[in-house]
């Protein structure tokens, strides 16, 4: 039987690997993804080294399966963080918002598999130099801070370029978008939006219903004028943000309006001046379910997709015209 690469590195059954995604991504919705068969992941954003600890044993209680959790290198507490994943033994990091070259090697010596979330060909190559285990093809469609390059170009290129396997992410969200990025080369796949609607997510129920009723248009991209874009929902908090953008605003006002604005959406549930990020594929999310539930049906649409393709042939010279 053949194994899946990412299946192998990670002890995991199914290549599903939880997007990190501050206030939303917490031990009991790892913890719930990990039981499921997939990768759970703590998510720290600017979280305290001794908070993270308390999510990490919080988790062991929940789940003896392998977790990740996500770091970004922009956070004020980056360096506590990574001492208390050392010393608490995590078994997989994932890294975002920066290059994290000069971080694998301590944490590799730790025992840590180090997973890099990046959005270009050129980073990754330096961050494989570097000793990651595995990339993370981050699209554009993504929710929360994106790149300009979509997956279906990204990750071909990440596959052709690297010797380690590629996981696709943004704008997965089903089987068939988990089929395509098979297609196109990824050992595995990263959810973010899917995940957000779970049972287990404390997302608060205005932040999950906005994601169900969401529709292919339903998102906005703020922050390309201070290169530092954003995914949303479209609310008059992105309205804002682009009509700041328009007008010229210093960057520190545009960033300033963003202070607090997650938070108020994910757990004060303001989806109207809160930033409800979520990636462009919130269009196919139609009901809330377990984590299981999810997995489950992105699994047995996967296999559907696949045996589809695989009856799909093409006869040498094409098909018979009229």
């Amino acid at each position: 039987m053949n194994q899946n690469p990412i299946c192998s590195l990670l002890n995991i059954r199914y290549p599903v690997l939880a997007g990190g995604m501050t206030w939303v991504s917490e031990a009991v919705l790892a913890a719930a993804m990990s039981e499921a068969g997939g990768l759970g992941c703590i998510a720290t954003g600017n979280m305290p080294g001794e908070l993270l600890r308390e999510e990490i044993h919080k988790y062991r209680t929940l789940s003896d399966k392998p977790f990740a959790v996500n770091l970004i290198l922009l956070s004020p507490n980056f360096k506590e963080c990574v001492e208390v994943i050392k010393q608490e033994r995590v078994p997989v990091l994932t890294l975002g918002a920066g290059n994290s070259g000069p971080f694998i090697p301590e944490l590799k010596a730790a025992g840590v598999t180090v997973i890099p979330v990046v959005n270009s060909v050129a980073l990754a190559r330096r961050l494989e130099r570097s000793g990651a285990d595995a990339i993370v093809a981050e699209g554009e469609e993504s929710g929360g801070h994106v790149g300009e390059t979509s997956t279906m170009p990204l990750v071909p290129q990440m596959v052709d370029a690297l010797g380690i396997p590629v996981i696709a992410a943004g704008g997965i969200a089903d089987g068939r978008g988990m089929a395509a990025a098979f297609a196109l080369g990824a050992s595995g796949i990263q959810v973010g939006t899917a995940i957000v609607v779970a049972h287990e997510s404390r997302a608060h129920a205005n932040y999950k219903d906005a994601i169900v009723k969401s529709s292919d248009r339903a998102t906005a991209v703020t922050g390309r004028t201070i290169n530092k874009p954003v995914r949303a929902l479209k609310n008059m908090l992105t309205q804002e943000f682009l009509t700041m953008e328009g007008q010229g605003a210093p960057w520190e006002e545009i960033e300033g309006l963003a202070i607090g604005r997650l938070r108020a959406a994910v757990m004060e549930g303001d989806i109207t001046r809160g930033s409800v990020m979520m990636g462009q594929v919130a269009g196919l999310v139609k009901r809330r379910a377990s984590c299981e539930e999810i997995v489950e049906a992105l699994m047995g649409e996967f296999n559907a997709t696949m045996e589809k393709i695989g009856a799909c042939r093409i006869p040498e010279g094409g098909f018979p015209t009229r």
